[in-house]
């Protein structure tokens, strides 16, 4: 960013309707200030045929259509990281204006202090909305199963265990009377989120074919169709951080509050990604499960789960989730699939 950098910097804070910004130029000053509305329209007729600016913006829901809009007319555009520019995020004088001038100011001086992201393209934005309406979806079924078997256990009944799938065909006969009026159209709108539950599950298979990585990730048990796709969609790009980095950038290492000799033991910092960290879980409960095949990494979380303690079972599902994201990341970037139980490296050699 030195050798092409524009003379003049620009900090954006978007806002739902309108978005503040403070224009500094070659010294730092103050040249301008102000608001714009937070539409396509009033963007462009801002910032286009203007002279080249460096604009910084905070990631948000705003960030990815306005950072492609910004870069098409020809500016350089920084997409800050939010949750990394606590001097913006906690300051005891927070409001749009300031926050507009903080990044300006961070971005004449130092764009790294910004941690700068990278969106991803529209086309696999649009992949990942997929996914994220259909984990929607899931969670709207699973809310009104709840609500239903809420409702049987204050008339005195229950209904059997099942899968969701399964569930609106399963439970009717055990439904009360006395609930039929208002359990029917629960039943019936859990079937329709079955179905397009479905049709949406049968698109992310297809995901596989556009993203061979997809399949490579998939050979490991416990790593299905929409796990596997939500990985490769969220990180983006397998350089987005290095093998052994992945499992803290998915919040799933334990933070750090070390001062001289204090160093107490913290929780995971659970920063990043909550739905990838949550499927990664999952597939590692799989792993550790009756189910789970054997492999080096099973064995090692099954010796962490038994080193006694309330917690270590839970303790041991965190630390194989972050040993998976890590894997994960380490087979995207060589193509090579899962091994159960890999060779070391002087034995292969030998």
């Amino acid at each position: 960013m030195g050798s092409d950098r524009p003379a003049l910097t620009v900090g954006l804070d978007l806002g739902d309707r309108y978005s503040h910004y403070c224009l500094l130029n070659a010294a730092k000053e103050v040249m301008e200030e102000g608001r714009i509305q937070s539409t396509e329209a009033a963007f462009r007729r801002h910032f286009e045929g203007e002279e080249r600016q460096r604009i910084a913006l905070e990631c948000g829901t705003h960030s990815p259509w306005v950072s492609r809009l910004l870069k098409s007319l020809g500016h350089q555009v920084i997409v800050a990281n939010a949750r990394k520019i606590a001097a913006i995020s906690s300051s005891e004088s927070k409001n749009d204006r300031n926050d507009a001038e903080q990044l300006a100011r961070f971005a004449a001086s130092d764009p790294k202090l910004l941690a700068p992201l990278l969106h991803r393209s529209m086309e696999r934005q649009q992949d990942l909305n997929l996914i994220q309406a259909r984990a929607t979806l899931v969670r709207a079924r699973t809310m009104l199963v709840n609500a239903l078997r809420g409702l049987v256990k204050s008339a005195g009944g229950r209904l059997p265990a099942c899968s969701t799938e399964s569930f609106p065909v399963r439970v009717r006969a055990s439904i009360p009377s006395v609930l039929t009026t208002v359990a029917v159209p629960l039943l019936e709108q859990i079937a329709t989120l079955n179905r397009q539950i479905d049709s949406m599950e049968e698109q992310i298979e297809k995901l596989g074919t556009r993203y061979p990585e997809i399949g490579v990730l998939r050979t490991v048990p416990g790593v299905g169709p929409v796990v596997a796709a939500t990985y490769v969609l969220t990180l983006d790009r397998p350089n987005i951080a290095s093998n052994r980095s992945a499992g803290a950038w998915l919040g799933l290492r334990p933070g750090q509050s070390q001062s001289g000799d204090s160093d107490p033991e913290l929780g995971i910092s659970k920063t990043g990604n909550r739905y990838l960290r949550s499927l990664l879980v999952q597939s590692a409960q799989y792993i550790l499960g009756r189910f789970g095949p054997d492999s080096a990494l099973r064995r090692w979380g099954l010796k962490l789960a038994s080193s006694g303690g309330k917690r270590a079972k839970k303790r041991a599902i965190v630390a194989v989730a972050r040993k998976l994201a890590v894997l994960l990341h380490s087979m995207w970037r060589s193509g090579q699939s899962f091994q159960h139980f890999p060779q070391p490296a002087m034995a292969t050699v030998a």
